[in-house]
Parts: C-alpha cells; structure tokens; sequence
C-alpha cells in the first residue's frame, strides 16, 4: 500500500493494483455525498480506467448509502462500514455501528420546525425564493430561516441565484434526504373506528364533518394520495387536525377510539407546517403532495405502491430542474 501525493482529491492511494482516488467528507449527508460523489467520478474517469473514486465519511446513513449506489460510487467509514466494487475488487463490510454518535441529540436540517423550510423549498421547487419570502410564507423568524439556509448550504441541498435567491439543488434529492429521517409516529397518533363501507366513503364522511364543525384539518397518508391520483384503495383514512377533537365532534363523527381494528386515525401533528401548501383535492382538504409522500412512510396497507405512484404522478422532478 503506497499514499501518494494529493491530486484533485483529498487523498490518492494506491493498493492492490488499484488507484483511489479519496474525498473525505465530515458527515454523510445526502446531498454532499452526491456533489462530491459526482467530482469525484469526473475526476476519476479523467484520469484512467484503474482509478477508483471513493468517499469517507464517519458513519455512512442509509440515505447515504442509497445516494453512492445509485451514484455507482465505492465508500468506506471510519465506524468499520464499506462498499467497494471495481474490477477484481470487491469489499462489502456492514453492521458496525456508529463510532461518532455524540453527545445529545444533533441538529437536524429535517427536525419538524426547520423542515419548513425544506418543504417550502420542495412545495415551490423550479422559484428562486429569498430568504424573507421564506420567513414570512412559514411564519419563521428571519433569523431562524438563516441558520437552517446556511446549513442546506453546508449540505450541499439548496443554491443561490445572481442576485442570492435560493432554490433546492436537486429536489428529488432533498426529498429522498427528507423522508428518509422523517418519523410519522412522532406525531400524535389518536387511533379508532367510524363505521363505513369504504375508505373513500369515510374520508368523505369525515371531511364533510370536519368542515361543518369549523374544525381545521388536512388528509394525508392513503386518504390523499387516494384524492391526488386515484391509485391504491384503502380502509384506513388519516387527518391531522390543528387540536384535538371535541367531544361533541366525535359524536358526530360517531368515532370510537380503540387502535384495534382501527379505519381513522387522528393526528395532531408535532408542527404546524404539516399544513403549508394544503389544498382541496376533490372536494376534501389535503395536505400538499410533498407532505403526503412523507407521511405514506408510517401508513400501511399498499402505501409504498401509493407513494410511488404519487411521486411518478405530480413529484417527478428532474435533476436541476
């Protein structure tokens, strides 16, 4: 094994009839590992069929992962992970656990809060947006927005325009890197049953009940995506509602909580932003597409089939676009 003199890369190493070419990156977020997974892959190719491109990085995500396999790329971490593929070379090394969790919990770019950001960007992704249209349209701090801008900076997710206006960098990226942190079952979950012969019959019984009562809400989960393409029937409908529910609500709905055998959930959400972007999808409040994508992650039933339909119908975005 030989380290040779640095050469566009961070490190250039050459071992086993192989030359690696090395980017060390300080954490494995989605987004940096697709920028400098692409630089590297250049500069690979640029130098000849026997190098070899990889990333470092302390401990490798599985949203990272996902991003270097669909990348082509070979990556190792410093917890003892690797995935290194070239010709005559195959190293394939998992299960070793973080090395560099620290203490407490991390800021997160897709904590509820800041994600507002994240999803405003995702909700008018192709806009160049300032970062005041963002404070005010998520009713956020400009201060606040600041520090979750510099950090999608950071990451690699967003990009500046001439005149410092911002726009996510690859939307369907930021995406895959948002729902792959986020937790439905984070949210409060109020399960039970309302009598109906459908899920779509409920959804619509609901609905109607909701807006009658003044009771603010949005479907999401299999009940929008059921609105927004048609794709997938289902028996359990969701709604996020901005309080929990009256008692005199609940007679109406005739709902009945109890998580077995359950047809509705309820869900006060962990924030508000669950609402940015909703609209009405024949006849009944939905969350945006963006939302409802996230949140098919916790639903079960055929909500995999339904995510995939929703984002090849109305979130098939191109890379830049």
């Amino acid at each position: 094994m030989e380290t040779l003199q640095q050469d566009g890369s961070d490190l250039h190493l050459r071992a086993g009839g192989h030359d690696f070419l090395i980017e060390l990156l300080a954490h494995a977020s989605p987004g940096l590992l697709a920028s400098h997974g692409a630089e590297a892959t250049a500069a690979a190719r640029m130098k000849g069929r026997k190098f070899v491109p990889l990333l470092a990085v302390p401990f490798m995500s599985e949203a990272g992962r996902r991003v270097c396999e669909q990348q082509g790329i070979g990556w190792f971490d410093l917890s003892g992970n690797a995935r290194i593929v070239a010709h005559g070379l195959r190293v394939i090394i998992d299960g070793k656990v973080n090395q560099f969790r620290g203490p407490g919990r991390p800021a997160s770019t897709f904590a509820p809060k800041s994600a507002r950001v994240v999803r405003w960007l995702l909700i008018n992704q192709g806009r160049a947006l300032t970062q005041r249209e963002i404070a005010r349209a998520t009713d956020m701090t400009d201060g606040y927005v600041s520090r979750i801008v510099s950090r999608l900076e950071r990451e690699s997710y967003v990009v500046r325009t001439p005149n410092g206006a911002l726009r996510a960098k690859d939307p369907a990226l930021l995406l895959d890197a948002w729902r792959a942190e986020y937790r439905f079952e984070k949210h409060e979950l109020i399960q039970g049953h309302v009598a109906a012969r459908s899920g779509d019959a409920l959804s619509r019984f609901v609905a109607e009940t909701l807006a009658a009562s003044a009771v603010p809400h949005a479907a999401t989960g299999l009940t929008a995506a059921w609105q927004m393409t048609h794709f997938a029937a289902f028996r359990i409908a969701t709604f996020f509602l901005a309080a929990p529910l009256s008692k005199e609500v609940q007679e109406k709905l005739t709902f009945r909580e109890d998580p077995r055998g359950a047809n509705l959930w309820l869900v006060i959400p962990n924030d508000a932003g669950v609402f940015q972007g909703g609209e009405v999808r024949d006849g009944i409040q939905c969350v945006h597409p963006v939302q409802a994508y996230v949140d098919l992650k916790g639903h079960p039933e055929r909500a995999n089939e339904a995510a995939e339909r929703l984002r090849s119908d109305l979130l098939a975005w191109r890379r830049d676009d």
